[in-house]
């Protein structure tokens, strides 16, 4: 076993997978294609900006042909997807020289990581994806354009993910309790990896940076259970007992997941059944155990 900084803090992210022949063979794989790039820049922006908003991206690599972003969301954000769904778009309209022409010569791929599962289970995926090709209604892609954006998340991989993108999720998902057995990584890009954001090489600005999105996430995940807190106290205002229950059942179940979180525990589709099925005080028990046990049960 190795001692590692997870792969859901961006400065591991970035600095491991800024690494140009890893960001290649992860996007290659992700994507189906052979890329190589020679430079891959982190915190990428446009100069002008576009739109808006400007943008910038964790990490980008460009050729002749494709443009690749690659980003990672741990924190749970409510706009996460219509945020990145312009990302994509920004990095298309940045192409568009004058009225003149509209081409956009570079297809550009957004790959975006997930390491934490949503709240809403009909969002709870191991992949997902959007091309924007042009299709006729008997099901014929008019191969127009190939742009296309990928949502991957770690916590929901399953037998059925794909290979080679499965043992990328479950590098992501091994590294989020500080440790990876490096064993079930024996191809030497995973082992650069691996060996990229272990403790021991970590450097005394990369661990300041480390505190700091910590020091962020927190903050964050205070301010979403605030607000959820407000908003069980205003329905119970209310006299909305039912909303109450519901409300408190979610708490429980979201505080369960932020203990697994911690205590490196896979919580997939079985388990997430499992705690739908039972109500408001059978959760604070199951609770109650698994912070005594430190085990799914």
């Amino acid at each position: 076993m190795v001692s590692v900084i997870p792969l859901r803090y961006g400065t591991a992210f970035k600095k491991a997978f800024s690494d140009p022949e890893v960001f290649a063979a992860f996007a290659g794989d992700v994507l189906g294609l052979t890329l190589r790039f020679s430079k891959v820049e982190q915190e990428k922006a446009f100069s002008p900006p576009v739109g808006k908003v400007d943008v910038r991206f964790d990490l980008y690599g460009e050729d002749e042909e494709h443009r690749v972003i690659v980003e990672l969301q741990h924190v749970r954000e409510k706009d996460a997807f219509e945020r990145f769904h312009y990302y994509h778009l920004i990095a298309q309209v940045e192409q568009v020289a004058s009225s003149k022409n509209y081409a956009v010569n570079r297809t550009v791929y957004t790959i975006v990581v997930l390491t934490r599962l949503p709240n809403e289970e009909h969002l709870r995926f191991d992949i997902a994806s959007q091309s924007s090709d042009l299709i006729t209604h008997d099901g014929r892609k008019l191969g127009l354009f190939n742009h296309r954006i990928v949502f991957l998340n770690s916590r929901a991989v399953s037998p059925t993910t794909p290979e080679p993108i499965r043992t990328w999720l479950e590098l992501f998902e091994d590294s989020l309790d500080q440790e990876v057995d490096e064993s079930a990584f024996p191809n030497p890009l995973f082992r650069r990896v691996i060996d990229t954001i272990a403790q021991g090489h970590v450097s005394p600005e990369e661990m300041y940076h480390l505190k700091e999105e910590a020091s962020w996430e927190d903050s964050k995940e205070a301010s979403f259970r605030e607000g959820k807190a407000e908003g069980k106290a205003e329905g119970k205002a209310e006299g909305l007992r039912e909303g109450e229950a519901k409300g408190r059942a979610e708490g429980l179940r979201q505080a369960i997941f932020d203990l697994c979180d911690v205590l490196g525990i896979f919580v997939d589709a079985d388990r997430m059944a499992q705690l739908d099925g039972l109500a408001a005080d059978e959760l604070d028990a199951f609770r109650q155990q698994l912070k005594r046990s430190k085990q799914w049960r």
